[in-house]
C-alpha cells in the first residue's frame, strides 16, 4: 500500500513539474481559440486534402508533420506529397519507394534539399515502410526560373515531356490575389509582374499533381512552405479552381515571442495555426 501511495505521489509530482515547463508550441484555430492536438487530428481526418504549411527550418513543425502523418495513418488511407520534391524526379522517387535504389542513389539522382535527411527523409521513409505513394508535386525549379525571366509564355516552348512536369497550359492566374500582390510589394517592384507568376506556377503545379494523384477514399497530406497555402490562397486557390467541392484543411506556423496568445494579425491565416517560440533552434 505504501509503495502504491509513493508511486501515485511521484506520478502527480512529475505531471506537475512537466506541466510547469516551457511548451514547444501552442495550437490555435482560425479564430484564435486554443485547440487540442486531437481536435486537429479529428478535423484533418474528415478532409480530402491537408495542406501542412511549414517554415522549412523549424524542427517542431517537422516533428508535428511526422506525428500527424503517423496518427492519421491509423485512421485513413494516405497519399503523401511535398513541395520539396520536383515532378521530374518522380520516377527516381518511385524507385526508392519500391526498394529498387538505395538512399545514396536517391541523393545522387534527385535534387534533394539540404535539410532532406533531417526533415523530409523521415516522411519519405514512412511512405516507403508502409507502401504509401509519395508524390513529387513541385515544378522543376528551372522552369519556374524561366517564368520569372520571361512570363508564362516561355512555357509554350517546352517539349511534351517537359510539359508533363507542370500544370496544363494555359496557366490560370489571378494577379489580384493578396498573396501575389504582397509578394510584389515586398520586393519593391523588383522582378516586375513575373515574380508572382513564378510563385503561381509552383502553386498551380502542386495543386495539379495533388488533384491528379488523390483518390476519393484517401487523404492526401501535402507538405509545403506556409506561404504556398496561407490565407486560403496559393495551392488552396488552385485546388478549388479544379474542384470546388474538395474539402481542404490548412495548417500554418507562426513564430512569436509569447506563444500563449495568437496575435490578432495572424487570425484566419489557416484552419489551424501552430505558434512556436522565436527562439526555437533551426534545422539548417
Amino acid at each position: 500500500m505504501r509503495k502504491l501511495i509513493v508511486s501515485l505521489l511521484f506520478s502527480c509530482f512529475t505531471t506537475f513539474i512537466f506541466s510547469q515547463g516551457k511548451p514547444a508550441y501552442k495550437l490555435f484555430n482560425a479564430k484564435g481559440n486554443k485547440v487540442s492536438y486531437n481536435k486537429m487530428i479529428k478535423t484533418m481526418n474528415k478532409a480530402d486534402v491537408v495542406l501542412f504549411g511549414e517554415h522549412h527550418n523549424n524542427p517542431i513543425i517537422h516533428w508535428l508533420q511526422f506525428e500527424t502523418t503517423k496518427d492519421l495513418f491509423q485512421k485513413r488511407k494516405l497519399i503523401l506529397g511535398a513541395e520539396m520534391l520536383e515532378a521530374d524526379n518522380q520516377k527516381v522517387l518511385d524507385d526508392y519507394l519500391a526498394g529498387n535504389i538505395d538512399e545514396k542513389a536517391l541523393d545522387t539522382l534527385a535534387r534533394l534539399w539540404n535539410n532532406y535527411k533531417t526533415d523530409y527523409q523521415p516522411l519519405v521513409d514512412f511512405a516507403k515502410n508502409n507502401q504509401l505513394k509519395f508524390i513529387a508535386t513541385n515544378i522543376p525549379r528551372r522552369y519556374a526560373s524561366k517564368v520569372f525571366r520571361g512570363g508564362f509564355e516561355v512555357l509554350e516552348n517546352l517539349t511534351s515531356e517537359e510539359k508533363s512536369w507542370i500544370a496544363p497550359l494555359p496557366i490560370k492566374y489571378d494577379k489580384t490575389l493578396p498573396g501575389y500582390v504582397k509578394m510584389k510589394e515586398m520586393m519593391g517592384g523588383h522582378g516586375g509582374e513575373n515574380l508572382p507568376k513564378a510563385q503561381a506556377i509552383k502553386d498551380a503545379t502542386m495543386g495539379y499533381f495533388i488533384t491528379k494523384n488523390r483518390t476519393n477514399r484517401s487523404l492526401f497530406i501535402h507538405y509545403n512552405g506556409s506561404y504556398h497555402s496561407d490565407n486560403y490562397e496559393g495551392i488552396y486557390w488552385y485546388l478549388k479552381e479544379l474542384n470546388n467541392e474538395i474539402k481542404i484543411v490548412t495548417i500554418t506556423v507562426v513564430e512569436q515571442e509569447n506563444i500563449k496568445k495568437l496575435k490578432k494579425e495572424e487570425l484566419k491565416r489557416a484552419d489551424f495555426i501552430i505558434v512556436v517560440p522565436k527562439t526555437m533552434t533551426k534545422t539548417y
